[in-house]
């Protein structure tokens, strides 16, 4: 894998689970890395961690104007910050789905808009989206999260539509049920379920997430642009 070691990377929600290991292993790839937490505090160990609300434009502005201070032009984001709010369709308020959507949706495109400016002038930019195999696969429980899932593939394809002649990527990684903290809390019994309609018959590690998108960082996939890429030992099937 290759790329400039003088390249700036920043992940959002980068202070735990898959985003943390997104930025650690850009850190281990020689980005210089930032990270976004609400607190502005939690970030690996070689990572800038700045506040940012994403819900919040001029919370990103201020956060992006902070990475760009300290360590330069960002050439990579990774949009990863995101919530839940699972509950079926008939007892879910407009505001129990308006919420997901625009942490997980609406947030992204905050993001990347305050990203393009900097990549234009490069004519470099690598814009990865963290998505889920609920955006295209379905959850019951979940229209909320689905529907902002869903959403981050338009996305990514309409932007490689606008700013692909200009050097600029921008991808979908769909990951799948992934060890964290929150499978490690679900039910043994429930655990066995999900296990049960997985090919691999595995959960996946933040590690193979996080390699993903390394690889999607870096000069190798210049001419990826515009792809969903599941990392989900085969539960959605390239749903």
């Amino acid at each position: 894998m290759t790329q400039q070691l003088d390249r700036v990377a920043l992940v959002t929600g980068g202070n735990r689970g898959i985003g943390r290991a997104i930025a650690e292993q850009l850190i281990e790839s020689g980005y210089r890395v930032a990270v976004t937490s609400r607190s502005g505090e939690g970030g690996p160990e070689g990572a800038l961690t700045v506040a940012a609300d994403v819900t919040d434009s001029a919370s990103v502005d201020a956060a992006f104007s902070q990475v760009e201070a300290e360590l330069g032009p960002i050439g990579v984001v990774v949009a990863n910050a995101g919530v839940t709010n699972d509950m079926l369709l008939l007892r879910m308020g407009e505001d129990d789905f308006a919420d997901v959507v625009d942490t997980n949706l609406t947030g992204a495109f905050r993001v990347i808009k305050r990203a393009a400016k900097g990549m234009l002038r490069a004519k470099f930019g690598r814009v990865v989206l963290i998505s889920s195999v609920v955006g295209l696969y379905g959850s019951p429980g979940q229209i909320n999260y689905a529907a902002s899932k869903a959403g981050l593939v338009g996305i990514a394809r309409s932007l490689t539509r606008e700013l692909g002649g200009r050097g600029i990527t921008a991808n979908v990684v769909a990951p799948g049920f992934i060890e964290t903290e929150m499978t490690a809390v679900l039910p043994e019994e429930t655990q066995q379920q999900y296990l049960a309609s997985i090919p691999a018959g595995r959960f996946g590690r933040v590690e193979e997430i996080a390699k993903t998108v390394a690889w999607l960082a870096s000069d190798d996939a210049a001419y990826v642009s515009g792809a969903v890429i599941p990392v989900d030992g085969g539960l959605g099937m390239g749903h």
